[in-house]
């Protein structure tokens, strides 16, 4: 099937989940399932910015890493970072020693708490986005769109930094705001049932 490439079942998955070994898991257990855990919402947005201008499996292979040297992305704590954390995490050759990616989820974290004192949970706030069916391009053909460019704006707006529409959009894929699984993949329909069985955040 276009698109797809047959896992080691041999049914069809994701062509894309073939690049990397570890891509398969991932691919399978968590790309486009929908979340609703803050804390996760929360990584995934910081691993999102960390990865722009490079592979997510950069990104993946060092996720643990990341884990330990943020508290595990619990936004309350991260937004008691300060210049030392920077330092501290600067020196650490188990994640991407980016300064102003590390000074970016810092400070976002600190947003966060903002947005979750006036809407109850990132979640209320992040799946208000998510697009109508009859909004959605055919699965894994465009980079953004209208929904992610307005919750990055939105965003934006709030203060955060690293949110481009194009970092959103992979967001929102991975964390199941949009079901990007190719038409024959195998997952696809998997996801699409747990969407179904997910209720939408409320404020």
């Amino acid at each position: 099937m276009e698109g797809t490439i047959n896992g080691p079942d041999d049914k069809p998955r994701c062509r894309w989940c073939a690049a990397a070994p570890e891509f398969l898991h991932y691919h399978d257990t968590e790309w486009g399932f929908p979340v609703t855990d803050d804390r996760r919402l929360f990584e995934k947005l910081c691993l999102e910015s960390f990865q722009s201008g490079l592979s997510w499996r950069t990104i993946l292979a060092k996720r643990e890493n990341f884990r330990q040297a943020f508290d595990h992305f619990d936004y309350r704590r991260v937004a008691r970072f300060d210049e030392r954390d920077v330092e501290r995490l600067l020196g650490n050759a188990g994640i991407v020693r980016h300064r102003g990616k590390i000074e970016a989820v810092i400070h976002n974290a600190r947003m966060a708490e903002a947005l979750v004192l006036r809407e109850g949970s990132l979640a209320a706030f992040l799946w208000r986005y998510e697009p109508a069916p009859d909004q959605l391009a055919e699965p894994q053909t465009v980079s953004t769109s209208a929904a992610a460019e307005a919750l990055s704006k939105d965003l934006k707006k709030l203060g955060w930094k690293f949110v481009g529409p194009t970092t959103v959009y992979a967001f929102m894929q991975a964390m199941g705001l949009i079901n990007d699984h190719a038409r024959g993949c195998v997952i696809r329909p998997l996801a699409d049932k747990a969407r179904r069985a997910t209720p939408v955040p409320k404020p």
